[in-house]
């Protein structure tokens, strides 16, 4: 399979627009536009009776302590772990496609309804569910696609890789609210084949991408 985007080439800067935080000389971020990116994919092979799609940040410092607090960074080799910014599955394999800003054109205080999502798919719980849960003005389920907003010290830009999955069952096996890390489970024995694209992303402007 292959994936390409109009919205960013391979290993190349996310733009601000689809973006969940953008730069901000004087509070260091503030909403983007948060539109989901174009994807595009082509080769997914006989015997495809669905397709998944994954956004995930492998770059998501695994502690939390110094982000974005004045007169700290984050260092470049603090241990990383894996943020969820978009479950998509059950998408229809005559869809080969998806628009910028389809899914997607806001930032949604308290979030976005879901599972069910255009073309009869559904979407899962991305990370942001958790990570705003202990916020009151921003707590609630983030369904579907929320873009980049790393923190503003951090002094490692961020990798979002993007996957389309080609999977031999119509449906996951999964119900109600789901997260990445189940749907992950789940994919395990129905991939047949698969294609990722990177984006990149950073809010400090002392780093270059």
């Amino acid at each position: 399979m292959q994936l390409v985007s109009n919205s960013f080439a391979d290993g190349q800067k996310i733009p601000a627009h689809c973006a969940f935080g953008v730069p901000d000389q004087d509070r260091h971020v503030v909403w983007g536009h948060n539109r989901n990116p174009h994807l595009a994919w082509s080769g997914a092979p006989a015997g495809t009776r669905s397709l998944a799609v994954l956004c995930v940040d492998s770059d998501v410092p695994s502690k939390g302590g110094d982000a974005n607090r004045e007169g700290r960074t984050i260092a470049r080799d603090l241990p990383r772990i894996d943020f969820f910014h978009w479950i998509l599955i059950d998408l229809p394999p005559r869809i080969a496609s998806i628009a910028e800003g389809e899914f997607s054109a806001r930032v949604a205080e308290r979030g976005k309804p879901g599972p069910a999502a255009p073309h009869g798919a559904r979407q899962g719980l991305n990370d942001y569910t958790r990570y705003m849960a202990g916020n009151p003005e921003m707590s609630g389920d983030y369904f579907g696609y929320d873009g980049p907003c790393p923190p503003w010290n951090d002094l490692l830009a961020h990798r979002y890789v993007f996957t389309v999955y080609a999977l031999d069952i119509e449906r996951l096996p999964l119900e109600g609210r789901f997260f990445g890390d189940q749907v992950r489970a789940a994919l395990q024995g129905h991939i047949l084949a698969q294609a990722s694209l990177t984006g990149v992303y950073t809010l400090n402007p002392a780093v270059s991408v």
